[in-house]
């Protein structure tokens, strides 16, 4: 693929600070707990009503005690553009919503959120990725989210949070782990690309359809990571079980090498799918497709396909 989404996503990364914590890409609810209270590390819990997973007022009842709050849909996490939902705001944009959360470079940031579904374990891996995209690498989610750290028995704190003071955080777009509709359409063009479609199969199939996509159906030639495979309830908490992701990449067959993009409806799956396959299933050359198929159904000419009716035009099925 043109640009540099051959360069592997580790190549461009900033050195972080010496007393970085420098943390897995996933962590538990332990590891969290053991390093409440350090320098530079900050909580960030991102729930929202996706999956029921909470608000702010769900928040201020109850938090893992230091945390702070940016409601995934609410905040600007992502943004409408050009009658595209769900896509990346400008770089400028994310360096004020994240300064003002009182984030700097320096910070260690833990993504928590509801811990209450798949969907919802989405907020997480897509606040995670929007860090990796602004060329910050201290930053993990907590498996479990919210849910799983109450259900485990650790400290949860309530009440009103202040609001922390504003950060300067700087970001360096790292446009390897942003894939354009222009380029998955080069990609797909010269079959050098593996395009993963992250959706539940019946979207994969063309059997059901989101309202942010103009006709139903897949990129073609696309292979199918359904988002929530590797989600497993326990004890009313999702966590991601990583043997079972990696099992079912393998059975994929998936290069690890080659260049790799995750889509879904409008980025928010696919961020799930470029989490699993990027920071669990250790694909060296994976980058999301923010603006999916919400972006790729604009054009009547592109492509799509349904197992039932083959490949078609976009055109086609609009009629």
């Amino acid at each position: 693929m043109k640009r540099t989404l051959l360069l592997a996503a580790g190549t461009l990364a900033l050195a972080g600070p010496a007393h970085a914590l420098h943390p897995a890409p996933l962590v538990d609810a332990a590891w969290l707990d053991s390093k409440l209270g350090s320098d530079d590390l900050v909580v960030l819990d991102v729930r929202s009503a996706i999956d029921d997973g909470g608000d702010r007022a769900s928040f201020e009842a109850a938090r893992i005690p230091g945390s702070r709050y940016s409601s995934y849909t609410d905040a600007g996490w992502r943004e409408d553009r050009d009658g595209v939902a769900g896509l990346m705001p400008a770089v400028d944009d994310l360096e004020a919503l994240i300064g003002g959360l009182g984030i700097d470079n320096d910070d260690t940031v833990v993504v928590v959120s509801g811990g209450t579904g798949p969907t919802d374990f989405g907020s997480a891996a897509r606040v995670y990725w929007t860090f990796k995209a602004l060329g910050h690498d201290e930053v993990t989610i907590l498996n479990g989210g919210f849910a799983g750290w109450e259900q485990q028995g650790f400290e949860v704190a309530s009440g009103t949070a202040s609001d922390p003071a504003t950060a300067d955080f700087s970001a360096t777009l790292q446009e390897q782990l942003l894939a354009t509709t222009e380029e998955v359409e080069a990609a797909r063009e010269a079959d050098e690309t593996t395009l993963v479609d992250a959706r539940p199969p019946a979207f994969y199939r063309g059997e059901t359809q989101s309202p942010a996509a103009r006709v139903p159906g897949t990129i073609p030639g696309s292979v199918n990571l359904p988002h929530d495979g590797s989600l497993e309830a326990r004890d009313g908490a999702y966590y991601l079980q990583p043997d079972s992701l990696k099992a079912r990449i393998d059975e994929l067959g998936l290069d690890q090498e080659a260049p790799t993009v995750a889509f879904c409806n409008t980025g928010h799956w696919a961020a799930s799918g470029w989490f699993q396959l990027s920071e669990i299933g250790g694909l060296k050359n994976t980058t999301m497709y923010d603006g999916s198929m919400a972006a790729w159904t604009r054009d009547d000419d592109r492509p799509v396909h349904l197992a039932e009716r083959g490949t078609v035009s976009v055109g086609e099925l609009a009629e």
